[in-house]
């Protein structure tokens, strides 16, 4: 799950404190939400001005980026973003015929 926050420092802090969550930064807009055994990521914070509605964003993991990308597409769903680079892989979201929005990443 990755959340949209308004401000990442802020986030950070109330997670930490609230769940003692710990976090791999990636600059000023993200910071991923480390896994309680450290080795690995489990979601992560990104910062936007204004909080998506609907909530949380999903993020489901692909062992065939591009083959999902044509599943997706395939199946009456609409690309919003992507497929683009992102640390550790690539990555696109979209949409499905109700309107949620869900991304897909597979690692690099």
């Amino acid at each position: 799950m990755e959340f949209t926050v308004t401000d990442l420092e802020q986030a950070k802090r109330f997670y930490a404190d609230a769940f003692d969550w710990q976090f791999n930064d990636y600059g000023p807009g993200y910071a991923g939400i480390r896994s309680p055994q450290g080795d690995s990521e489990v979601g992560g914070l990104c910062k936007d001005q204004e909080v998506r509605p609907g909530g949380p964003l999903v993020l489901l993991y692909s062992t065939d980026l591009d083959r999902s990308l044509e599943a997706v597409k395939n199946a009456g769903g609409q690309v919003v973003n992507g497929p683009y680079e992102f640390p550790g892989g690539r990555r696109f979201h979209f949409t499905d015929p109700s309107g949620n929005e869900l991304g897909v990443w597979a690692e690099a």
